[in-house]
């Protein structure tokens, strides 16, 4: 593609957003004008544009609304932005994340947040990224007798030990930030002890629960995904809310392919695990989840039950339909894994419509 078809094509995704969001905040039609003026001289003279703070707060606020995945969506209006466009080097990107994960967590009442990194040039060989799929993640080490920690950091792991890192070799060892710009060679970061706030799992009234010595980390800081404004490709923006329980409980802890506790917390209950019609799995699960939320509350650390944020969902629903927007959604990831048909979410359909400005997964 030319890079007139390019620039013009730039600029079509910029009048799309900048319209759609100013008309959406009330700014003056004639400012819009202007600053549709202002954009196209730019992208003209420079083959790209640069959002204003408020530009890009409000878009990472609407990524969030349009994240179809997402059941949280209630909340999108109360997200933080920490504007890192500014950063020239992995040491400064280091050092807003760590700033982030700090302000994010807050001692455990949990403050939805993004920082947002240099935008990807068209020139880039290697676009600004957070290696990681998550800020906090725990390793995973493969050994003759199975994994030791998280299966699904097992490559990532070995990623971070060929850049020098050295682990303890527990099943809950936080893996390092491992950073780059672009061009640059990958820098790698442990985070500091102190930022990492962990909650570890017992339940209320099974003690053997507490027992198997699983733990969680707080804040759930996604990554690894791209963050689409106007055109613009954020490629390092990472951002967090806070858990639904099920997300540890359900999956994390609980799904073969990752830490696999079911059958120990069965066993730690004296279920029957012989036949899977005593169900003994749904039973060791809800306890599981139980235990999660529980924890969790203890430690006073923000967490949400997926009944609750099902209802919050609703809520959500109701406001965009008073603002006249359509609510999409992907009905396989608003559904809870844990009794799904006992929400509203699971006897309703919804459009897996992709709107824009949004989140984007990529390698």
């Amino acid at each position: 593609m030319s890079d007139i078809a390019t620039e013009e094509r730039l600029y079509k995704q910029a009048e799309e957003y900048i319209r759609d969001s100013y008309n959406e905040r009330g700014i003056p039609h004639s400012h819009m004008l202007v600053r549709l003026s202002d954009i196209r001289e730019e992208i003209n003279e420079t083959g790209t544009y640069v959002h204003t703070v408020d530009e890009l707060t409000y878009g990472a606020k609407l990524a969030w609304r349009n994240s179809n995945r997402c059941i949280g969506r209630l909340f999108w209006e109360s997200l933080s932005v920490i504007d890192a466009r500014s950063v020239t080097n992995t040491d400064e990107m280091a050092h807003v994340l760590f700033r982030h994960i700090r302000e994010a967590t807050n001692e455990g009442r949990i403050k939805p947040m993004i920082s947002i990194f240099p935008p990807a040039s068209s020139s880039a060989v290697k676009p600004p990224r957070v290696w990681n799929h998550q800020l906090i993640r725990y390793a995973g080490y493969d050994t003759a007798s199975g994994v030791i920690g998280d299966p699904s950091s097992v490559a990532f792991t070995k990623t971070c030990l060929s850049l020098g890192w050295r682990g303890a070799g527990t099943a809950f060892d936080v893996l390092p930030l491992v950073l780059s710009l672009e061009d640059g060679e990958p820098g790698l970061y442990p985070i500091p002890e102190e930022l990492v706030k962990e909650v570890t799992i017992e339940h209320p009234h099974i003690e053997g629960i507490r027992e198997l010595g699983l733990r969680w980390y707080a804040v759930p800081f996604v990554a690894d995904m791209r963050l689409e404004i106007g055109g613009i490709q954020y490629t390092a923006a990472p951002f967090n809310g806070w858990y639904m329980g099920t997300e540890i409980g359900a999956r994390n802890l609980a799904d073969e392919n990752r830490y696999d506790k079911l059958r120990d917390v069965a066993e730690v209950m004296g279920l029957d695990t012989t036949s899977a019609f005593t169900l003994w799995k749904d039973r060791a699960l809800v306890e599981l989840n139980i235990a999660v939320l529980h924890s969790f509350r203890e430690h006073g650390v923000t967490i949400v039950d997926h009944h609750t944020a099902a209802g919050q969902f609703k809520r959500f629903q109701r406001n965009e339909i008073k603002n006249d927007r359509e609510v999409t959604g992907r009905w396989s990831w608003l559904i809870p894994p844990l009794s799904p048909a006992t929400t509203h979410l699971f006897h309703s359909s919804y459009d897996d419509v992709i709107k824009l400005p949004n989140y984007f997964y990529q390698k």
